[in-house]
């Protein structure tokens, strides 16, 4: 167990924290491994969530990362339909130069050592290969490769569903469930979003990218040769004249008072999570007209294939369920409009209704 300083303590114990129900942090001084396993919620069933690998500028920044996503897990499951509750864990470090075979076979162990109270999956920085090294240490380990009993990549599903939840936005603004003839803005092009600029092109989307590595852009512009067009970064992505959708598909917070002042777009739906910086931005958003899809909601995809990996994969049955995000995230636009609410603070309600259901039983 790390020493914690009293800043990680007050974060770890704060009431706006979220609840939950256990927080565990790891270390082993041999691989030089720096985890924070987060536990939000167990009602549902097994917490599951992926793992990320990231440079935290502080141990606090990446317990605070760990608690906000492990709740937006629980969140995400439960809307999902899925019998699992919510957990993330977090590495600390630059998995380019500190990532090796001995610190995620101590990773695994960490995991372990819940007793599959706590199932992991990829995230930022965690990828397939990874996790079948994890699994070696760790049976509650999913998004491993075919060849180890895995379902592989999971965000070919989670941009599938983004796209779902764009489509459904598209119903509800503009009356068809198509983003043909849409300019949409996609920041951040890699392991989800350029599945995501897939789809997009294939349904007659005009489509502008961004992403702070020069080769993720590269690749897409690459594989599109002439269909899409390249915004210097996210700041210039958002005031794009005439751009209709706005897609934030890497890191959280994109979403603050500075970013929905400058959008253009009406719609926002992208695949990040914890889209929000701060409670205030979604009445912000709906103040300016601008519909936004729960986060949770539509980039559940990739939760629905890592969970569906434990009762043995199938694809089409997993392409079925994320499909189901479009009807899941109509019925949220309407909830929020009976209620006059947001649609994140309906989705919050209905996810909080049913853990609570399931406490109760």
């Amino acid at each position: 167990m790390t020493d914690v300083t009293d800043g990680v303590l007050h974060t770890l114990f704060r009431t706006e924290a979220g609840g939950h129900e256990q927080v565990v942090l790891c270390q082993d001084r041999e691989s030089g491994l720096r985890a924070v396993i987060a536990l939000h919620s167990t009602a549902l069933g097994p917490a599951l969530g992926g793992t990320r690998f990231y440079p935290y500028a502080s141990d606090e920044e990446a317990v605070a990362d760990a608690l906000n996503l492990s709740r937006g897990m629980s969140y995400k499951n439960a809307l999902a339909g899925l019998r699992h509750g919510g957990g993330k864990a977090v590495i600390i470090g630059d998995p380019e130069t500190v990532k090796t075979e001995e610190l995620l076979l101590a990773y695994g162990r960490a995991v372990a050592s819940l007793g599959g109270r706590y199932v992991t999956a990829c995230d930022v920085g965690t990828y397939v290969a990874d996790m079948d090294v994890v699994a070696r240490t760790n049976p509650w380990t999913t998004g491993r490769s075919p060849e180890n009993g895995g379902a592989g990549d999971s965000s070919v599903l989670t941009a599938y569903g983004v796209f779902q939840g764009m489509r459904a936005g598209a119903q509800e603004l503009w009356g068809d469930p198509t983003l043909r003839g849409r300019r949409v803005g996609v920041a951040g092009v890699g392991k989800v979003g350029h599945h995501l600029v897939d789809h997009l092109l294939a349904d007659g989307a005009e489509v502008v990218v961004t992403d702070v590595r020069e080769e993720s852009v590269r690749r897409v512009v690459e594989r599109h040769a002439g269909r899409v067009t390249v915004a210097a970064d996210t700041e210039a992505l958002i005031r794009t004249p005439g751009l209709d959708v706005y897609a934030p598909c890497a890191l959280g917070g994109a979403l603050d008072d500075a970013s929905v002042r400058a959008l253009t777009a009406r719609l926002v739906c992208g695949a990040a999570n914890n889209q929000l910086a701060h409670p205030g931005v979604e009445k912000d958003l709906a103040d300016r007209g601008v519909l936004y899809a729960p986060d949770y909601v539509v980039n559940a995809g990739g939760v629905i294939q890592v969970a569906d990996e434990q009762h043995g994969f199938d694809f089409e049955r997993c392409k079925s369920q994320a499909t189901r995000i479009f009807d899941t995230t109509l019925q949220i636009f309407a909830t929020a409009k009976e209620a006059g609410v947001p649609p994140a603070a309906a989705a919050d309600r209905i996810a909080e209704e049913r853990m609570a259901e399931a406490r109760r039983a």
